[in-house]
């Protein structure tokens, strides 16, 4: 049986077809190939790093520092000062008188007392206080001042060169030169020479008459303030505090000074520390 010759017409026509399709279908792909493709950069990555900002702390602010200082001892109030003192835990300087360590049993002991402890720095307050008072004399005669001086240093053995000058609030260190008499300034700058440094004050806390004090604490409190504000001190942030021992036999002072030394280290601006290390005093 012969084949159809309609169905082989087909095929023949479905082949061409095909062959076509196959033939264009290259030709394209051969010419797009040729074509250039333009360049397209990449699109940048957000930065998702986090920067975290940290703030630097202000600078501490600096402390200004109090000099506590007792003058005449050792004497009846010397042993109230001490207890009060330790119980405090507050560096002070004292500024002893010769003639009163040797003044009784009492003062030698109480005196060996403070010199051993270590809240408690000794420095000079001349062996006679002026003569006993006689300030006149005393300063119109330099060398017999710088002698006394010298006696003291020597008969209690002080391992500082630092003084005070009996009635008179005199400066005289490497970095402070006052006078306040004019008529005191020979004898100071004697001392001076002779290598002693002379330590005045800013703030007194005065007794009267009857050896009672006059400011309260909060009274002194207020005047130390005042000072620091007003720039009425010495050495800028540095103030000196003047006290005196014999004052503080009485209770109701002596209560004032404990209350007037924890009001003090309440306050966080301030520090404490001994006269040697005042600036300008510097080493023996």
């Amino acid at each position: 049986m012969d084949p159809d010759p309609g169905g082989n017409l087909y095929d023949t026509a479905t082949f061409k077809a095909c062959l076509l399709t196959v033939a264009f279908s290259s030709l394209y792909f051969y010419k797009t190939g040729k074509q250039e493709i333009p360049f397209k950069p990449p699109t940048p990555v957000p930065d998702t790093v986090v920067v975290t900002v940290i703030k630097a702390k202000p600078p501490a602010k600096k402390k200004k520092t109090i000099y506590l200082t007792f003058d005449d001892g050792p004497n009846k109030g010397t042993r109230n000062v001490k207890r009060i003192i330790t119980a405090g835990q507050l560096p002070v300087t004292l500024f002893v008188i010769g003639e009163h360590v040797y003044g009784s049993n009492y003062q030698s002991s109480i005196y060996d007392s403070v010199s051993r402890d270590t809240l408690f720095e000794i420095a000079n307050h001349s062996f006679t206080h002026a003569f006993e008072n006689k300030y006149r004399q005393f300063y119109e005669n330099p060398d017999s001042a710088v002698k006394d001086f010298a006696r003291c240093a020597d008969s209690l053995n002080l391992r500082t060169n630092i003084i005070r000058t009996p009635g008179r609030n005199i400066w005289r260190t490497d970095s402070s030169r006052k006078t306040d008499i004019k008529s005191s300034e020979a004898t100071a700058d004697s001392l001076y020479a002779h290598g002693f440094k002379a330590i005045g004050w800013d703030l007194e806390w005065h007794f009267n008459t009857d050896q009672r004090l006059v400011q309260s604490a909060d009274d002194m409190l207020k005047e130390i303030d005042l000072a620091f504000a007003n720039r009425q001190t010495n050495m800028p942030d540095h103030l000196v505090i003047l006290a005196h021992d014999q004052i503080y036999s009485n209770s109701d002072d002596s209560c004032s000074l404990h209350t007037f030394i924890d009001q003090l280290k309440q306050r966080d601006s301030f520090e404490f520390n001994f006269i040697s290390q005042y600036p300008g005093v510097g080493k023996p």
